[in-house]
């Protein structure tokens, strides 16, 4: 069977992997010059591995994600900490136990800590929205310095919305840790690709049955014959499987209507100096127009006398040529124009949407993964 799959990122290059593995022919067309999608990393001018498009952390709890991936690279033994600059002074962050003693001292943050492991259980997770509906002083005094010192302004900065506007599966991923684990993540399996993203990109495409092929526009090879439902590629019907991973209203020229995503602009510097700043990820949640530093270097582990920083500005996604869209902007408005766009391609039995943009949701690493793995077994490749 021909497959054809629209992106390079990892959904794309999962399924074609696992579908080449079974004798399936898969072509894949990428929009960009490079493989990867935005986990895309290279070499800067200095000789510092960086992420082009941002910091990507892989972590998961699934085996099978990990295992699947561990055929394609060997893994640095990276543990994310992220530290938030609140009006000069580095805490923790998420905000754990750890942070509770630096804000408030040990005699009441040892009061507090009580208070908090009694009513929501050691080792929880709670969304600070959560947390802010105790009826405790105690409690409501903690969820007041998360609210207005990590939450409000680093939410407003990165999504130009008020706290109530932005989806519960966003707030969620901002909660109050009541543990003393200052890492980021708490899942099973983290760590880097040791050589980075792009020769585990170049290690998974690496099949006789696959074909790469850069800098093409699937609106340039695609067009849709809605009378007959029928998808021409370069003019000619196509039978085969279409795995399409992109943004599904740019497709159709946003005839529906555009839907929403936020972007940002990366600022990279370079410093003649060991390291920059004292974590990998270093969160501004209250001051400066930027939300976060990644210094890659902690990352990598690479060993350089140098260092190279990005600096991150949330934008609003207007200009498709120029930006790149990064994070649907999730609401009930939203969700029911893409369904809009969902409904339109139905009838093609034979195109499938997987990924962020296609599917409109955040996913991590290991949740694309997953879905690939999924859909590649649906379409026989098992």
């Amino acid at each position: 069977m021909e497959i054809l799959i629209i992106g390079c990122g990892f959904a794309g290059a999962v399924v074609a992997r696992q579908l080449a593995e079974k004798n399936h022919h898969v072509r894949i067309i990428e929009k960009r010059n490079h493989i990867g999608g935005n986990c895309y990393d290279c070499y800067d001018e200095y000789g510092v591995l960086v992420h082009q498009y941002g910091p990507h952390i892989f972590h998961t709890n699934s085996k099978e994600v990990y295992d699947f991936l561990s055929k394609y690279t060997d893994w640095y033994n990276y543990k994310h900490e992220v530290v938030g600059n609140v009006y000069g002074k580095i805490i923790p962050i998420p905000f754990n136990l750890n942070t509770l003693m630096k804000v408030y001292g040990k005699e009441k943050g040892n009061a507090l800590k009580k208070e908090l492991i009694d009513t929501y259980g050691e080792n929880s997770r709670v969304p600070i929205l959560e947390l802010r509906k105790s009826q405790s002083k105690g409690i409501k005094e903690v969820a007041e310095y998360v609210y207005q010192n990590i939450f409000l302004k680093y939410t407003m900065k990165q999504w130009d919305q008020k706290p109530e506007e932005v989806d519960q599966s966003v707030t969620a991923r901002v909660p109050v840790l009541l543990s003393y684990d200052n890492r980021y993540f708490q899942d099973e399996y983290q760590g880097m690709p040791l050589k980075g993203y792009t020769k585990l990109f170049e290690r998974l495409l690496d099949h006789p049955l696959i074909q790469v092929e850069l800098e093409k526009d699937a609106k340039d090879l695609l067009s849709f014959d809605f009378k007959d439902n029928k998808i021409l590629v370069e003019g000619k019907e196509f039978g085969g499987q279409i795995i399409f991973t992109g943004a599904i209203d740019e497709l159709f020229d946003c005839s529906l209507g555009r839907l929403p995503y936020r972007s940002l602009r990366f600022d990279f510097e370079h410093y003649n100096q060991p390291y920059y700043q004292s974590n990998g990820v270093v969160n501004y949640t209250v001051s400066e127009d930027y939300t976060r530093i990644t210094e890659f270097k902690y990352l990598t582990g690479q060993d350089i006398d140098t260092t190279t920083i990005i600096k991150e500005y949330p934008q609003k996604y207007e200009n498709s040529k120029k930006q790149v869209p990064y994070y649907a902007i999730l609401n009930d408005e939203n969700r029911n124009l893409h369904q809009k766009y969902v409904e339109m391609v139905k009838p093609f039995g034979n195109f499938y949407l997987l990924g962020r943009l296609a599917q409109y949701k955040y996913y991590n690493i290991d949740g694309i993964v997953l879905e690939a793995l999924k859909l590649s077994k649906q379409l026989g490749g098992e």
